[in-house]
């Protein structure tokens, strides 16, 4: 090849190259400004358009189109992306990417992943601290709801004497005679332990009757 042939083919491959390179850099910036704008299904949009117009692949993209998609109301997608964006190299990202999808998993009850997306959010990156955050107050809030669960079933059955007691009691409380209610139910408990069933509702008498003599 000589040297004015070659000296052709590469002056018609660097105008080539600079061409992509300032599409895809003119992509980014629209991806990023349709994000901005709160223009999510835009944004979605953009974001596809990189990867299939360029076939850009990064946790980065996966993470905006996580967020474009949860922001869409599109949970599933959502919930994929972060999944992928949650094995990124960068362990922040990689961080920010599971607590977004434990959050997706909370809010649809599926609280039990949504822990352990939580706990890797954190294995990822200890200092995230909203991670830290949903984590200790969905343990939390599962560890009571437990107890709660273990409460009901021990709960008695009220006996028929227990549900007239009960039913005086709302009659008072009708008549904001909380302490009164308090007091029947009280003695009732003495003659009757199936009066326990009502056990929530005798804390709540207890508590307005503190706040009532404070």
């Amino acid at each position: 090849m000589s040297w004015s042939k070659l000296t052709l083919a590469v002056f018609l491959l660097i105008p080539a190259s600079w061409t992509r390179v300032s599409r895809l850099n003119t992509a980014i910036d629209l991806a990023g400004e349709s994000y901005a704008k709160a223009e999510y299904e835009q944004s979605i949009t953009n974001h596809q358009f990189l990867v299939d117009e360029f076939g850009y692949a990064s946790p980065e993209l996966d993470y905006n189109l996580g967020l474009s998609s949860q922001y869409a109301e599109k949970v599933d997608e959502a919930v994929g992306y972060y999944d992928k964006a949650s094995i990124a190299p960068n362990k922040m990202l990689a961080s920010f990417a599971f607590n977004q999808g434990g959050v997706l998993l909370g809010n649809k009850k599926e609280y039990e992943p949504a822990l352990s997306k939580f706990k890797s959010a954190l294995i990822q990156d200890p200092n995230n601290e909203v991670a830290r955050h949903n984590y200790e107050l969905l343990a939390r809030w599962l560890q009571r709801d437990e107890e709660r669960k273990n409460e009901d079933q021990n709960k008695p059955e009220p006996s028929e004497f227990a549900k007239r007691k009960k039913a005086e009691a709302d009659r008072l409380v009708e008549q904001f005679r909380f302490k009164d209610a308090l007091n029947l139910m009280n003695e009732a408990r003495l003659q009757d332990e199936t009066v326990d069933a009502y056990q929530d509702f005798m804390t709540s008498l207890q508590e307005i009757t503190e706040i009532d003599e404070k």
